[in-house]
């Protein structure tokens, strides 16, 4: 039985390459505050001169944000710091997560979160769901193919495959 109304278009999270405003909050106790926009595929964060982002107090290249093929944005913490979830260790001992909207993390007494607009937050879309996928909510669509997006096709990132 078809639970859906006729004509139904199931929703996903696969907006355009890079599309959500992705953008860091920055702040630290004695109030300074920045936002910074993540508009480069690679972001340094670190007290050198040459950083992205430069936090004095911090080591000279304390973390990276790495925008990946999935247009995921992808934080390696090479300094110390804490992050709020789980990470995966690499060999020389920096820490890596995927960033979700609100995923916080902090270097030296700079504590940083990272925002984009739910739409195209890649984490669970319209704020999650209740279940998730195949207990209660249907598959959505594959992910879209994003090696294509220089070719300023606006259609990009909307394709709905058939699995």
């Amino acid at each position: 039985m078809d639970e859906h109304p006729q004509g139904y278009e199931p929703t996903t999270t696969h907006a355009e390459w890079g599309a959500g405003r992705p953008h860091l909050l920055i702040s630290r106790g004695d109030g300074d505050r920045l936002v910074y926009d993540l508009t480069d595929d690679e972001v340094t964060i670190g007290s050198a001169a040459g950083s992205g982002v430069v936090l004095d107090g911090a080591d000279p290249v304390h973390a990276t944000i790495v925008h990946d093929d999935r247009d995921e944005y992808v934080l390696t913490l090479h300094g110390a710091g804490e992050m709020n979830a789980n990470s995966d260790e690499g060999p020389m001992g920096e820490r890596t997560e995927i960033l979700r909207t609100g995923a916080r993390f902090t270097i030296g007494d700079w504590t940083l979160v990272f925002r984009r607009e739910e739409f195209a937050d890649h984490g669970r879309p319209y704020g999650g769901r209740a279940g998730g996928e195949l207990s209660d909510q249907p598959p959505q669509p594959e992910r879209p193919d994003y090696r294509n997006r220089e070719t300023g096709d606006s259609e990009r990132g909307q394709e709905v495959r058939d699995g």
